[in-house]
């Protein structure tokens, strides 16, 4: 196994197609065909499954490509800091459930870094695909939660992938809803009290399970709901439709409508929100740095760091 073969896999994956790929790596189309079959034969898996149609990744290939892409980003490190006397190119990718206070994190984390070079990339995304994305390597860090609900399945396919669960803090559910909300002067609500307006929920695509809800009480039953794929829709629809969302009551207002406010939900629930690593690598220095900016965001926000 070559670093040049690696490179080639993930150019196949990159441009969609074995002959786009060549053509972009300016080498013949058998070449690079040959040199992937090579890597199968030496690995004895099948990297790509091949149609009519053209080629896709396999189960095998996917989890190839996680560390396939490891190992280039670690040697273009490597190359950046002994090939010449610049900083080294800083990279860090970060998956998360849709909290405000990891987007601020991740914001402030930008704003300490001391490099002319980086790269990261943040993805609210899916319960799922989070834990797919540290899974394969795509991301160091993914962010969620765990409640008495969801906790033994969520903790048994970590175990499953070897990923390893840090608790971060506590959070007592909230409803956010617009200012102008009927119930937004509550004290605090209950579901029976909202049952006549809008629940707003992300939606959860093909692994559509209760399990993988980012809102707990994901089994009630709404006699409205709304499902969305991002914070901003739902914030517009917060305010525009009277509805409401379950979350950890944190809210940012450099990021987040101040026209949007938190409400205790009372229940007998409450939310473990952490963070995810894969056990088979050891987290980078910029992504370390990333969860200490992130403890001291939920502090600022008036939450207790569980200690480990």
């Amino acid at each position: 196994m070559t670093l040049q073969q690696l490179k080639y896999v993930i150019a196949v994956v990159n441009y969609g197609s074995i002959s786009e790929a060549a053509k972009q790596l300016y080498i013949s189309q058998p070449s690079l065909s040959n040199a992937v079959h090579e890597l199968e034969k030496e690995l004895g898996i099948s990297i790509f499954i091949r149609s009519s149609r053209g080629i896709t990744l396999s189960a095998e290939g996917m989890e190839f490509l996680g560390y396939a892409r490891q190992v280039t980003e670690q040697a273009k490190l490597l190359e950046d800091r002994y090939h010449s006397h610049k900083k080294p190119r800083q990279l860090c990718s970060v998956s998360t459930q849709h909290y405000a206070f990891a987007v601020t994190a991740f914001s402030q984390l930008i704003s300490s870094i001391d490099t002319d070079e980086y790269e990261l990339t943040l993805r609210e995304t899916r319960t799922k695909e989070i834990i797919d994305d540290v899974r394969y390597l795509h991301s160091e860090i993914g962010i969620i939660y765990i409640n008495d609900f969801n906790r033994k399945v969520i903790l048994k396919l970590l175990g499953e992938h070897q990923l390893t669960f840090h608790p971060l803090f506590r959070a007592q559910p909230h409803v956010f809803v617009g200012r102008q909300h009927p119930l937004a002067q509550s004290s605090s609500v209950s579901l029976e009290e909202l049952d006549s307006y809008p629940f707003l929920c992300f939606e959860q695509g093909q692994d559509n399970s209760f399990y993988f809800s980012e809102e707990i009480l994901s089994t009630a039953f709404h006699k409205k709901q709304i499902h969305v794929s991002d914070r901003a829709t739902l914030f517009n629809l917060l305010k525009g439709a009277n509805g409401y969302t379950i979350s950890s009551g944190i809210l940012s207002q450099d990021i987040n409508s101040e026209n949007i406010i938190a409400i205790p939900l009372r229940c007998d629930e409450d939310m473990l929100i952490g963070w995810i690593e894969n056990s088979k690598i050891k987290l980078s220095a910029i992504a370390g740095e990333y969860i200490a900016t992130l403890e001291n965001v939920i502090r600022s926000c008036g939450h207790e760091i569980i200690k480990q």
